[in-house]
């Protein structure tokens, strides 16, 4: 079985129960560590079972994957933002270059939502959008993940936050990131590791520093403040379990990307049952 998850704090946080063996499975994994591109990409492939995914993937995956309840990222107050070197009014970004973390990210969706008529959008890898910025290469780009905690230090501004746009307009909390499995796998292994998963995401909660040494082995910003933060801001009870709340969210998100006509609609139920009363 091919287990993907990303490098950063809040994947590497949740999963390190299962990756050291506290929490045990039934059956040998292959692990693959990437940036949530590379995960995109490897499963939009068919190269992974298991696998976290920007929602605006799993979107476009829905027929051949299924949502666990475990290890969404989730939350209010936890979007990605745009930042510019320059003071930057928001109604002006159609007239810019603009970085994004993929083109198949949440942030991405959530971005085109927020500025459809933005039309020279760059792709490149997250961690680098703050530097492209500063050589100005781009105009203004969107950050997630570390660099929501890093960018003001390098004299970035704020233009908008995406998140608190998108729970202003929608009342809903803010999709990010999903774990999902092949759904030919879903009973006899996406059953098993979904509950797996919130075994290890809620280990982890009760030794925080156990994970220290895996997490900051994968991390782009080393210092612990910056990991603790991204860790708090992006691992909470929805990481647990995605409950009703979480689940209506990530589909009113769904419809909105059918609408646009970006992905399928489909028949299928996009979430795994809870075994979660």
């Amino acid at each position: 079985m091919k287990l993907a998850f990303s490098s950063c704090p809040n994947d590497t946080f949740m999963f390190y129960g299962i990756v050291s063996g506290q929490v045990q499975l039934p059956w040998a994994f292959e692990l693959q560590i990437g940036d949530i591109a590379e995960l995109n990409r490897w499963a939009l492939n068919g190269k992974t079972d298991i696998t976290k995914l920007s929602y605006f993937t799993y979107f476009q995956l829905a027929d051949e994957y299924v949502m666990l309840n475990a290890g969404a990222a989730l939350g209010r107050g936890c979007g990605p933002l745009i930042i510019s070197e320059k003071p930057l009014m928001a109604n002006n970004l159609k007239n810019c270059r603009i970085a994004v973390p993929g083109l198949n990210t949440t942030a991405f969706l959530l971005f085109k939502s927020f500025c459809p008529e933005c039309a020279e959008v760059i792709p490149m890898l997250f961690s680098n959008i703050e530097k492209a910025i500063l050589d100005k290469e781009v105009d203004a780009g969107v950050i997630i993940h570390e660099t929501r905690f890093t960018y003001q230090k390098r004299g970035l501004k704020k233009v908008a936050d995406l998140g608190e746009w998108w729970e202003k307009t929608t009342g809903h909390a803010i999709p990010l990131g999903c774990i999902a499995v092949k759904r030919e796998l879903a009973d006899s292994i996406g059953v098993p590791f979904d509950a797996a998963l919130r075994d290890s995401v809620k280990l982890a909660f009760r030794n925080r520093k156990d994970t220290y040494p895996f997490v900051q082995k994968y991390a782009k910003e080393l210092d612990p403040s910056v990991i603790n933060a991204h860790i708090d801001l992006y691992v909470n009870s929805f990481s647990v379990d995605i409950g009703n709340e979480g689940r209506a969210a990530v589909r009113f998100l769904f419809e909105k990307a059918v609408e646009t006509g970006t992905v399928p609609k489909i028949r299928q139920d996009i979430f795994l049952p809870s075994s979660v009363s």
